[in-house]
């Protein structure tokens, strides 16, 4: 397809025909990259021309920030937004930007590092869910329930993937009206895919003839791109063998899903105002590390549960040195770009204090480790006071009984790997029901914690799981016949998630 002014011109006049049908709000999904970006100033040009009496609907523009994402991209949209937002106003449009993050309860660190979630992989891809579908699918709901429907503009296209393009197609022939689709997971949400024949190249072409309506510069998008090409070239195709910008992905800065971030590698290798970013990249590789994560694991479920396949036990959440190290790392690589990096990055938060405070709320009341460990770590890095100012607990056990239990854990017990965390789990819990009115359900705590924490290590838990499947299965009942009954060679060993 070729991006003709002709083109362009009845595709404004399409986008105003549907914005004039009716009362219907519009929201774009924005990430700041070429496609959404495209997407965005093709609507933007089309409001624009129509009259300002005719301008009634607001059209919402979502950015959805996961609190992980590049920090070159998350800075360059923030300022797009802004800008965005400012000539919106001056001009009378209605652009609404919008600033979509995910709960602080619910955040990537606060999973990884505060639960101890294991990081995402194909078969447990946690992230995508909470960090950017749920901030989403909250916003939209809360819409449609407010005006009752709502039309979803996406720059998506056919050409991205086959699955893609297998899945616009077949919603394409569910249209409830003319170029408008049904979303599949929510009620009264119709999209608008304007671009959806489109190629990369035609993306390129339409950004490179068609001047940023909110005063944003499109050279500028492209030389991020080619930023993140390992090849530092960008050429709109014409070769279908040379290399294109399309196929930079900018996304978490985080990401396990791919072995290497290839385009946060490019960034630093083709410009040397980005090598700050290696530490990101680095931290990444070191948590998402497969070789060795099961170790940093505990050899129960999240709930504390033995669970197993081929005769092992499954790994469950990290251990807390490894937390606490990972915070203590995290915290250190923020300090330093603060510090060292460019100037505009001098108050960058890889973890906000909302995060903090929910990860010191799952380590102390949760997890039940009252040496409230999160507080002592800020301040040693950062150097600042950490500010909690709704933090309720009780001081009778702090850092000093903790360290003073561990060592007689340690002493009088060597060998018995759980016994600490038997003791200070039960010494929580008394701690915290010392008053009548909270003795309620104390006995059950007490005797769940002991039925988590009894074994002396994983080989004696693997036994106990061992000798209790084999008399499920000797008196007829359901067992775990994976476990006991196929033992595989060691590849084909899977340690699978919850």
């Amino acid at each position: 397809m070729a991006i003709s002014k002709e083109l362009i011109d009845g595709l404004i006049v399409t986008i105003q025909n549907l914005y004039l049908a009716d009362e219907i709000p519009w929201m774009i999904g924005y990430s700041g990259g070429k496609d959404s970006t495209a997407a965005v100033q093709l609507v933007w040009l089309a409001i624009e021309k129509l009259p300002r009496e005719q301008r009634t609907k607001k059209i919402h523009v979502m950015n959805t920030d996961t609190l992980v994402e590049s920090p070159v991209v998350s800075k360059w949209v923030e300022k797009s937004l802004k800008q965005m937002k400012a000539l919106a106003e001056e001009k009378d449009l209605p652009f609404v930007p919008e600033r979509l993050i995910p709960d602080y309860n619910n955040t990537f660190w606060v999973n990884l590092i505060g639960r101890g979630y294991p990081f995402p992989r194909m078969k447990y891809r946690w992230c995508t869910d909470r960090l950017k579908i749920q901030p989403v699918n909250n916003f939209i709901k809360n819409k449609i329930a407010e005006h009752g429907e709502i039309i979803l503009v996406l720059g998506t296209r056919k050409q991205e993937s086959s699955r893609r393009n297998r899945t616009m197609t077949n919603l394409e022939k569910k249209r409830v009206r003319e170029l408008l689709s049904p979303n599949p997971t929510l009620a009264n949400e119709l999209v608008f895919s304007p671009m959806e024949d489109w190629s990369d190249d035609d993306v390129w072409a339409f950004l490179m003839q068609y001047k940023n309506p909110w005063g944003y510069s499109n050279m500028d998008l492209m030389t991020m791109y080619r930023g993140a090409t390992a090849d530092n070239e960008c050429p709109l195709q014409v070769d279908k063998s040379a290399p294109t910008c399309g196929k930079s992905r900018f996304g978490c800065w985080v990401c396990t899903m791919v072995e290497k971030d290839k385009s946060m590698e490019a960034m630093i290798a083709n410009d040397q105002e980005k090598e700050w970013m290696s530490a990101l990249l680095e931290f990444r590789n070191e948590f998402g590390n497969e070789e060795g994560d099961r170790e940093r694991r505990s050899f129960r479920r999240m709930k504390g549960n033995l669970q197993g396949n081929y005769g092992k036990l499954f790994h469950g959440p990290y251990k807390k040195e490894v937390r606490e190290g990972w915070l203590r790392r995290l915290l250190e690589i923020q300090k330093d770009i603060n510090e060292n990096g460019p100037e505009e990055f001098t108050n960058l938060e890889l973890i906000c204090i909302p995060e903090l405070q929910a990860i010191r709320r799952i380590w102390v009341n949760d997890k039940h480790e009252f040496d409230d460990t999160v507080p002592k770590i800020y301040e040693e890095v950062i150097g600042k006071k950490f500010v909690d100012p709704e933090w309720i607990h009780n001081d009778n056990f702090e850092s000093e009984e903790w360290k003073t239990l561990k060592e007689i854990c340690e002493t009088s017990y060597a060998d018995e790997e759980l016994v600490f965390e038997m003791m200070y789990t039960l010494i929580d819990i008394e701690n915290k029901s010392t008053g009548l009115n909270q003795r309620k359900g104390i006995l059950d705590a007490i005797d769940s914690t002991i039925s988590k924490t009894f074994y002396k290590n994983e080989e004696d838990a693997t036994k106990y799981y061992s000798d209790m499947m084999i008399r499920k299965k000797e008196n007829g009942g359901k067992y775990n016949e994976k476990f006991l009954d196929y033992q595989p060679l060691e590849s084909e060993f899977e340690d699978e998630e919850e």
